[in-house]
């Protein structure tokens, strides 16, 4: 760990809140603008990174130097229990202190050589891997987390303690990305229906667009947004008020990232991702200035 520049843990309070999709596009973007970076999957039990980086069925090899870690690119390495399981399938049942013996392996064992980011996706909550990873990181050093949430209360409720759990651990909170914050997409991506009366849905999409097409051909460049979660209560962002860390931002429920992340491959490579990767590039961005890594580490290679 000592070669390790940064590292950064992305926690959640609970799962299915678009954390380790966050992980991997954070990973993608930074290595876009080339820095070295490792990204390292902790979720001993449901391990979705070796899927989200196009990595699936890849396996860890060992060298004189320790395990080496599977590449995306030649400045994206990752490493996940995923390569490791013979099936895909197997469930892995460890109890804690197996689980906490393969998280140092994965920071003692690993050779990452000289790495500018290292990217840790912890599985969700605050039990033994989170305890574990923050003890073993500390002697050299951790950045701080970045807490992933979606605006509901009910998400919202677990947030606030992993945001206790890293003050009471000496853990920065870099700040809370509000994800899935209302569907967005453009109006043509939308199917069209109709319900008939006994409720069931007839398919009018092509109707529709050639309707607006002939007519209204300026509505086929809008984007249309709702809200899939209640946010009345305020969101992330009065969360992060009240609690005295700071808001990176919204990241919409974007159907095209959705699929970038099932297909294992970067949403900033192409323009498919309209409505989301300008938002994540902005949070990146934004995570860059605050903690004015980009700077410190170009007078390092100068």
């Amino acid at each position: 760990m000592a070669t390790v520049k940064h590292k950064i843990l992305v926690l959640s309070g609970k799962g299915g809140v678009g954390k380790s999709t966050f992980s991997a596009q954070l990973s993608y973007a930074l290595a876009a603008m080339d820095f070295q970076v490792g990204l390292m999957d902790i979720d001993i039990c449901g391990p979705s990174i070796p899927k989200m980086l196009g990595l699936e069925g890849q396996e860890i090899h060992q060298s004189n130097l320790g395990w080496s870690p599977v590449y995306v690119e030649s400045n994206l390495g990752v490493m996940s229990i995923g390569f490791m399981l013979p099936n895909p399938d197997e469930a892995v049942i460890w109890r804690g202190p197996r689980k906490n013996g393969l998280i140092k392996q994965f920071l003692k064992d690993v050779y990452w050589g000289e790495l500018d980011f290292l990217v840790v996706d912890a599985p969700p909550g605050t039990s033994d891997e989170h305890i574990s990873i923050v003890q073993y990181l500390q002697a050299t050093g951790i950045d701080g987390a970045i807490i992933v949430t979606t605006p509901q209360q009910v998400s919202l409720i677990d947030v606030r303690k992993e945001v206790s759990f890293c003050k009471k651990v000496g853990v920065e909170v870099l700040g809370v990305v509000e994800n899935m914050s209302g569907l967005c997409q453009r109006l043509t991506d939308f199917r069209f229906a109709k319900l008939t009366e006994n409720g069931e849905q007839s398919d009018i999409t092509e109707r529709v667009l050639g309707y607006m097409r002939e007519n209204a051909p300026e509505m086929l460049d809008v984007i249309a947004c709702s809200e899939v979660f209640d946010s009345s209560g305020g969101g992330a962002t009065q969360m992060c008020q009240e609690m005295g860390v700071p808001f990176l931002g919204k990241v919409p429920l974007d159907p095209q990232l959705c699929k970038a992340a099932e297909e294992g491959r970067s949403c900033f490579a192409d323009q498919k991702c309209g409505v989301s990767a300008p938002v994540l590039k902005s949070i990146i961005e934004k995570l860059l200035v605050m903690n004015q890594w980009r700077e410190e580490l170009q007078q390092v290679t100068e």
